[in-house]
């Protein structure tokens, strides 16, 4: 039973490595699940065998008084910083020139470097020694930190014992990483703290260290905290020559090292590579304020050294700042196409993220109170890639006198309607429905977006002036229009009236899925709405579905079924359905695949991931074209991709698919697919 009670602590270990590390599991859940509750069942027989690199140990333990200083036996140092491509240039020269003056590289030569994220998160230093966890410090002030074992233990993602599969092992082995919290998390933990009565974090960097921090391990615990490994500090010898080399050995010992990481040749490898990862930030799962590039070569970074408090070959390449500080001029509310009201921070100008901001969301009315924002404030703004700007706070400090709360409106500020919170909501709506002209504006808006009923020329300004003069009610009188009508309105003209109406007139046979997502009921995004046109095949099977019918629908739960019976119960909703059969619009129903084409399709079944520009399609198009031949298209490349179709300017998800051996397709080959099956 002793012997079962380590190859199960063995085979948990790897595992938790598949799956933390490498993102790549073996077993389901449910196995998973069963190997651990007999390790549970072993240890609750022979409590004499629990050591504390069983997967059992990491609920936390007792509550500490404080945390001890530990001294770091290698100091923890800091990196120079470049914020821009001549600073970033300027370190490369720096490190040639010294390289060539040591005379052990030659003038003109480009540097490898090892290139990976620089996490928003909290640094801390691993201790192994003879494979096992034995103490976890902070980086503290580089020289010492805090013990904080109890609480990195409870992590997960952190091997309590390295994994044996015949690599070198050290019998002292310090990595450096980074505690962090995924963004999905940090937003969940933020829901239960309110839900508690308990105040938020202000962002993911500040939960992860907040939760280290705990003097309570058995809270630790309770927190989604992941840790990625950059580096190392005492080892017993090196085993490999380059940085990279380096980070694979850590990653078979079995720790997690993040996938996203390139050996590049060159200060423009390394600007290219930056611009890619900038363009991306928004979309990772976690916060990263900039890259790190490292000397590859061990051998290079010794003869380099160190200066002051940073490593000589060695920088950040900081992203633009996040945030900035601005006056905050007053607060307005804005009515969405769902009726959602939501408050707008009017703002003095500011740059933040190399973008000039001038309004923030402020979310709802318990985010103002909670922030206790008032007009006249100092605010704190910060914007996140593409992401709507916010106000994040109000510096207290700078307060002026006098200053009032914000009085959240009773009445639509459009239609003059009453306005409802439901008791179980953060957000409130008006009541005016298409009565109100902003929610019809904004309804108009999303039925005629590129995903819905794509009809090129409808923008903005033409949809405010036919809703302003009250001649578009609904989204069915959009296909009464003429052209002769149009040609009055300011800026069209004849040419660009009958562009418009004969988009309009295009549109009139949608797939099934694309108009169900234009009627633009609440909860129903592209996704779920593809899975009712499939599921149902036809309009009239979805207009008559009850609750029940629509729990069978993948992926639609509880709120979403009741979302969408209620929206097809309103009697204007099946006027308007009428109306727009009668003007002509008849929605098409999938083809779907028959048996024969889904086994002959190389797609169906398989994982497709999208990289670079394509010129014949749109992102898209490509992603509907394949998911109709029985693809799955994710965003991201791991061992379990199938295909990479790699267009124009492909980077950082083309090379990990080369490293993976994924089947690698361009764009030529994906057409010649696509047209052979369709």
């Amino acid at each position: 039973m002793k012997q079962r009670l380590e190859e199960l602590k063995k085979e948990i270990a790897l595992h938790n490595h598949r799956y933390y590390a490498l993102d790549d599991p073996l077993i389901s859940d449910a196995q998973y699940d069963a190997l651990f509750k007999e390790l549970l069942e072993i240890e609750a027989q022979h409590p004499e065998w629990v050591s504390d690199d069983s997967p059992s140990q990491r609920v936390g333990s007792v509550p500490v008084s404080g945390f001890e200083t530990v001294q770091h036996r290698v100091p923890m140092l800091s990196l120079g910083n470049a914020f821009s491509e001549e600073e970033l240039s300027a370190f490369d020269k720096r490190v040639t020139d010294a390289l060539v003056k040591e005379g052990v590289w030659t003038a003109g030569q480009p540097l490898s470097y090892n290139a990976e994220y620089k996490f928003d998160g909290l640094a801390v230093s691993l201790r192994y020694e003879q494979g096992r966890l034995v103490r976890a410090v902070t980086r503290g002030d580089g020289y010492e930190g805090e013990d904080i074992t109890s609480n990195i233990r409870t992590i997960e993602a952190i091997p309590l014992r390295l994994l044996d599969n015949d690599e070198y092992l050290p019998e002292v082995l310090e990595v450096r990483g980074e505690v962090l919290m995924n963004r999905a998390d940090f937003e969940r933990l933020n829901e239960a703290q309110v839900q508690r009565g308990e105040k938020p974090f202000a962002n993911p960097r500040n939960a992860a260290a907040g939760s280290l921090r705990q003097l309570d391990p058995r809270i630790t615990a309770q927190r989604p905290l992941r840790f990625f490994v950059y580096g190392w500090g005492e080892i017993d010898r090196l085993p490999y020559d380059t940085q990279s080399e380096m980070l694979d050995w850590l990653l078979r010992l079995g720790l997690p090292v993040n996938a996203h990481r390139q050996v590049l040749t060159g200060v423009q490898a390394l600007q290219d590579y930056y611009q890619e990862t900038a363009a991306q930030r928004a979309t990772l799962p976690f916060e990263i304020d900039g890259l790190v590039y490292k000397v590859n070569e061990l051998e290079l970074q010794a003869v380099l050294g160190y200066v002051s408090r940073a490593p000589r070959y060695a920088v950040a390449h900081k992203f633009p700042a996040q945030e900035a500080t601005t006056e905050l001029l007053s607060i307005e509310v804005q009515v969405g196409r769902t009726g959602a009201i939501t408050p707008v921070a009017r703002l003095a100008p500011v740059e933040v993220g190399g973008v000039t901001v001038t309004n923030a969301t402020l979310h709802n009315e318990d985010e103002i109170r909670r922030k206790d924002v008032r007009v006249g404030d100092t605010v704190v703004v910060r914007r996140a890639g593409d992401v709507i700007p916010e106000v994040v706070a109000p510096i207290m400090d700078l307060r002026p006198e006098a200053t009032e709360l914000f009085v959240f409106p009773t009445h639509c500020p459009v239609c003059g309607s009453a306005i409802e919170r439901p008791e179980d909501e953060a957000i409130a709506r008006c009541t005016g429905g298409l009565v109100c002209a902003a929610q019809r504006k904004q309804s108009i808006e999303h039925a005629a977006s590129r995903k819905a009923l794509d009809i090129e020329g409808l923008g903005t300004k033409l949809i405010e002036q036919l809703v302003d003069r009250d001649r578009v009610k609904s989204l069915a009188d959009l296909f009464t229009l003429t052209e002769t009508e149009l040609a009055t309105y300011p800026r069209m003209g004849p040419k660009s009236a009958h562009n418009v109406v004969t988009a309009i007139q295009g549109a009139k046979t949608p797939p099934l899925a694309r108009f169900i997502y234009a009627l633009g009921i609440r909860h129903v995004g592209e996704t779920t709405a593809r899975h009712l046109a499939e599921h149902f095949q036809d309009l009239d099977a979805v207009l008559d579905a009850d609750q029940e019918a629509l729990l069978t629908v993948p992926d639609v739960g509880p709120t979403v079924a009741a979302s969408i019976a209620h929206f097809f119960a309103e009697t204007h909703n099946r006027e308007i359905i009428a109306q727009l059969r009668h003007h002509g619009v008849q929605p098409q129903a999938p083809e779907g695949l028959s048996d024969a084409m889904a086994t002959d399709s190389i797609f169906a079944g398989k994982t497709v991931v999208l990289t670079g520009a394509l010129t014949e399609l749109t992102r898209s198009q490509a992603k509907e074209r394949l998911e109709a031949l029985g693809a799955r298209v994710t965003g991201s490349v791991s061992s379990q991709t199938d295909f990479l179709v790699a267009g124009e300017r492909a980077g950082s998800k083309l090379t990990q698919a080369q490293k993976l051996g994924v089947e690698i397709l361009d764009e030529a080959a994906l057409l010649a697919q696509l047209d052979a099956r369709e």
